[in-house]
């Protein structure tokens, strides 16, 4: 496992002044770059590697949809599991209930079956799906897109009734995430903007320093005060008011992803058992810079100063609130 960084353990007032420079660094940042630029390709790494073509060519059908909007649906519906079923006998990758499948379901490999558990034709039957219900709610006020992902959730009917997102509080959750989490599977055209939170997150995270690993610890009074990886990230950006998935592999979704040469203090930092394939992340920490994190490694240590540079290095996540 990562090794600690030995300056940590020099002394307290070294780690603090460190940290309070990297603090100052982060602000500076922040008052420093604008907002990052949409885009409608997909961050490298964001989606598992079998699908990444399948996204790729579908997510361009029509203009209400994208790759990275496609690769949010498919994210929030299933969390690429091809085998999910829901109570609500909802089946596959793209969460089709029998019904709709019977009308919707396109035989898109070509293999001479239509099948839901197939991503092959899961994945071009949902984009095909969203623009059929882009067109039916065409004429409705507002948003195309978000008008397009409730009707996915309620059905076009109610869309039309209430003229927009109905008010329905599950039908605009699903549109709040997958809007907000576009924009985590989407490559930016430019500098992404700095989190001004991410200044505090540290500072919470550096008080941690030297706290037993708890595996599921959430910092809470049951758990000693104690945390695992994801939730140390939680709680500390829970501290400056940017709510965060419980587990690493979701935190992945948390915001836009920065290239390794454009991290600042305050993304998040993941790592994984299969480097084409988010779904395998294993860990995260805060980056503070200089190519180290505080994170709670694993039962038996410390939180504490890592590398990051290590071969399971996955990507980042820079959190939006």
């Amino acid at each position: 496992m990562r090794k600690a960084w030995v300056v940590a353990a020099c002394g307290t007032g070294l780690g603090v002044c460190f940290l309070a420079l990297l603090v100052v660094g982060t602000f500076v940042s922040a008052a420093q770059f604008g907002a990052g630029g949409r885009s409608v390709a997909l961050a490298q790494g964001s989606v598992p590697a079998q699908y990444e073509k399948l996204v790729r060519k579908w997510g361009t059908l029509c203009d209400a949809i994208s790759p990275p909007l496609l690769a949010a649906q498919l994210y929030q519906e299933s969390g690429w599991n091809p085998r999910a079923q829901s109570p609500a006998a909802a089946q596959g990758i793209a969460q089709f209930i029998p019904g709709t499948w019977a009308v919707h379901g396109l035989d898109a490999n070509g293999d001479g079956r239509a099948d839901v558990w197939d991503p092959e034709d899961a994945i071009p039957s949902a984009a095909s799906y969203d623009c059929a219900l882009a067109r039916n709610v065409r004429d409705v006020p507002g948003d195309p897109t978000a008008n397009m992902l409730a009707a996915y959730n309620a059905g076009p009917y109610a869309v039309i009734k209430y003229g927009g997102v109905p008010p329905y509080r599950e039908t605009q959750n699903y549109v709040s995430v997958i809007r907000k989490m576009e924009q985590s599977f989407a490559a930016t055209q430019e500098r992404l903007s700095p989190s001004r939170q991410a200044a505090g997150a540290i500072h919470y995270a550096q008080e941690k320093l030297g706290t037993p690993y708890l595996w599921g610890g959430d910092g809470t009074p049951e758990d000693g005060g104690r945390f695992d990886c994801s939730g140390l990230t939680k709680a500390a950006y829970a501290s400056v008011g940017i709510e965060l998935p419980r587990v690493a592999n979701d935190q992945w979704t948390a915001g836009p992803h920065p290239a390794r040469d454009e991290l600042l203090p305050g993304d998040l930092v993941f790592f994984a058992h299969d480097l084409d394939d988010p779904r395998s992340i294993h860990h995260v920490g805060i980056y503070v810079g200089g190519g180290y994190m505080i994170d709670a490694p694993y039962t038996g240590a410390v939180i504490r100063f890592d590398p990051i540079d290590t071969p399971d290095y996955f990507g980042a996540t820079r959190p939006t609130g």
